[in-house]
């Protein structure tokens, strides 16, 4: 794992090699290990890299690296389970290796298949290839998007990096929001892809790689898509061999990212995910498994510490464990900010900071996490609205004629201005006025009139953060006109929420202290197979997650299968009605942000009244709107 960056000068042939490894320098924390850059004879292109050694701690192991003729060079960040395979295949193709890691298999292997090469690799990645006899540029990303890469294209130039902070440090970049970004931003808790906070920094989507010859033309492809192909999808039908292929891909993608030089282990919540790795990785190991929880001094609602402690005991890991309260929540921002490098409205991210220290600490430089497994098998009880008679209501509801739901609609939002915020039907009844979906994301925020009232003074109001996402909806529907509901919204998942926020709360996290994270729950093979079970079979009589439970059922207590869903969560309102509150104040009142005239303050301060007296004004919103403020003052104009 690493951090990655560089710079195409397609234009002038200048890139200047003090600028690249400024730009290295800036994600020191994702590769404390060493530090390399190239630049190409001509001074076209220049790569930099830092290096986290995992695989061939050896100077072998070095980035930039080159094949044989020093004609294809690359900067990778990630891991590849089956280089091993690969690389023999490529050996006996002639190939000659100069050291044990994933990164020359990757070389080789685009010497030998191309852009084709993607579809061998199995793991997480973001790497940049220049074929110096095409000519060409790559940029590549994970078909998940495990991996982030940023780029920018301006001036003759392209830009990228893991981290847009890299970015940043180039002298022809000067920070400034995008406001069509920043506007849906407020509807998703983090901005949808290819869009960034940043005006004219742009992110890969998962799935996704780009080509850029030496004029600059430019060509992105999406090369994977978590859709089955409808040419060759069968739906599952057999639930008997459901369970035991989802048990037998699991362990698979356990004992695949248990692939090491260093030492590793598992975050720990004592959930289902959680548990099954520290399952399969004690069986899979001769030595203990190291496990990590985070908990909560001074709240015992979110603190799940009893089960994951069971689970130690259970399978005798070496158990470490951190509490955290609001003191450490409010020290951190400020580095939660710098981390982010755009908004990630989730606060999760502060305890998942701590537990990652508390992980690097103990010398421990891998770990595996159990993001994904909700999203596959339906594990959050929030879906299930979705999924109701309500849901089937709503869908027959926007098959009327459009003139009536306008109508309908206009008349909810008038009756809605009489309240200051006002109740979800009547939100509910506005959108479908505008013909929109129910589900927008496990993380929707701002929305309907709520929304409208927060930016009544921004000209991007008139924007439309349903618009951000309705291709996606489309392309499923396309290509699987009989898919069932859950499946549908899990896609939607899969485009937007699970990639840029939970994916990259994870990588900025614990990237910001030098430990790669591994998501076995997302291996493609796992994923792809789990897009085949109907909803019928993950929710059989209405149990969420009934197909993973039942793969799961002896290999892990039943107690810890059996109990109430109850999530990494935060005890953040609390938090903030605390001694937050006042620190959430000055960041937003006080933010150079107001100048930009974006929000309605008046509203912004009847969100802190009514987040203490009513439960549908949650402290989210309010969180929502220190990250934007926070970050702008940190990124945009350094005030803070």
């Amino acid at each position: 794992m690493c951090g990655i960056c560089g710079e195409f000068s397609y234009a002038a042939g200048d890139v200047n090699p003090d600028i690249v490894l400024r730009m290295t320098s800036t994600m020191a924390h994702r590769g404390p290990d060493a530090d390399g850059t190239y630049l190409s004879p001509d001074r076209r292109v220049g790569f930099g890299h830092r290096r986290l050694s995992i695989i061939d701690l050896s100077e072998a192991g070095r980035q930039p690296m080159c094949n044989e003729d020093r004609t294809v060079w690359i900067t990778f960040n990630g891991e590849i389970y089956n280089h091993d395979e690969v690389r023999r295949e490529l050996v006996a193709r002639g190939h000659v290796y100069h050291s044990r890691t994933d990164t020359e298999t990757i070389v080789h292997a685009y010497e030998e298949w191309g852009v084709e090469a993607i579809h061998r690799l199995h793991g997480m990645f973001a790497f940049a290839v220049w074929d110096e006899r095409r000519g060409k540029m790559l940029l590549v990303r994970d078909r998940i998007g495990i991996k982030p890469l940023y780029f920018r294209q301006d001036g003759g130039r392209l830009l990228f990096g893991s981290e847009i902070k890299a970015i940043l440090a180039h002298p022809a970049v000067t920070p400034d929001l995008d406001e069509e970004a920043a506007y849906h931003y407020l509807s998703f808790m983090v901005t949808p892809a290819p869009m960034t906070m940043f005006a004219g920094i742009r992110k890969l989507p998962a799935g996704h790689y780009m080509e850029i010859d030496g004029a600059g033309n430019t060509k992105v492809v999406q090369y994977w898509d978590v859709i089955p192909d409808p040419a060759t999808w069968t739906p599952v039908t057999d639930e008997h061999e459901a369970v035991e292929t989802v048990q037998s891909l699991l362990r698979s993608a356990v004992e695949k990212r248990m692939m090491s030089d260093v030492p590793f282990g598992v975050f720990l919540s004592g959930g289902i995910d959680s548990s099954t790795n520290v399952a399969l990785m004690s069986q899979a190991s001769s030595l203990p498994v190291r496990t990590f929880t985070v908990g909560y001094k001074d709240d015992g609602e979110f603190n799940e510490l009893q089960y994951a402690r069971r689970v130690a005991q259970d399978f005798s890991t070496e158990h470490h464990e951190i509490l955290i309260d609001e003191k450490d929540f409010r020290d951190f921002v400020p580095q939660l900010i710098f981390h982010q490098d755009e908004p990630i409205a989730d606060w999760v991210c502060v305890p998942l900071y701590y537990v990652s220290k508390l992980l690097r600490d103990s010398g421990t430089i891998v770990v595996q996490v159990g993001e994904g497994a909700d999203e596959l098998f339906c594990g959050y009880p929030g879906y299930l609205p979705y999924l109701s008679n309500k849901a089937d209501f709503y869908r027959k509801y926007l098959k009327l004629p459009r003139w009536m739901r306008r109508g309908v609609g206009a008349s909810a939002e008038a009756l809605g201005s009489a309240w200051e915020f006002p109740p979800f039907p009547l939100n509910v009844l506005g959108e479908a006025g505008r013909s929109h979906e129910l589900f927008w994301s496990g993380a929707a925020l701002f929305r309907g009139q709520t929304k409208r009232r927060l930016t009544a003074p921004w000209s991007m109001s008139r924007l439309d953060s349903f618009d951000a996402i309705k291709s996606y909806y489309d392309r499923f529907d396309a290509m699987c006109p009989t898919g069932d509901p859950l499946n549908r919204m899990a896609y939607q998942e899969f485009k937007l929420r699970l990639p840029e926020l939970l994916l990259m709360r994870v990588d900025k996290m614990t990237m910001g202290v030098s430990v790669e994270a591994r998501v076995p729950f997302l291996d493609h093979l796992l994923v792809e197979y789990a897009f085949r079970i109907p909803q019928a079979m993950k929710l059989r009589d209405g149990v969420l997650k009934s197909v993973l439970k039942k793969a799961v059922r002896g290999l892990i207590p039943d107690e810890i299968i059996d109990r109430k869903k109850q999530g990494f969560g935060v005890p953040g309102q609390k938090w903030m009605e605390g001694y937050m509150d006042e620190f959430s104040r000055d960041a937003i009142f006080n933010s150079s942000l107001r100048e930009r005239k974006l929000f309605d303050y008046d509203f912004v301060d009847a969100l802190f009244r009514h987040s203490r007296s009513q439960a549908h004004v949650s402290a989210i919103y309010i969180w929502t709107l220190v990250n934007f403020s926070l970050w702008y003052d940190h990124w945009v104009t350094r005030t803070r």
